[in-house]
């Protein structure tokens, strides 16, 4: 699954606050995301965070200087 800093995406299970859309902060092999409702941050092993993401919802900006030349 290719992520980007800032996506928003959608877990199948909601947090207990009752919101369900996350924002990615962090990519690499874990990967950290905010929930949309509290601000609650929860760091995910990346085939773990696979296994609950429904979809993304929207893409983060892509990142500048990522192409080699």
């Amino acid at each position: 699954m290719l992520l980007r800093l800032g996506d928003l995406v959608q877990m199948k299970k909601k947090h207990p606050c009752g919101c369900d859309r996350w924002t990615v902060t962090r990519v690499g092999a874990d990967i950290k995301i905010r929930c949309q409702g509290c601000g609650r941050v929860v760091m995910l092993e990346r085939p773990e965070f696979e296994k609950r993401v429904r979809k993304i919802l929207e893409r983060g900006p892509e990142e500048e200087g990522s192409a080699d030349g």
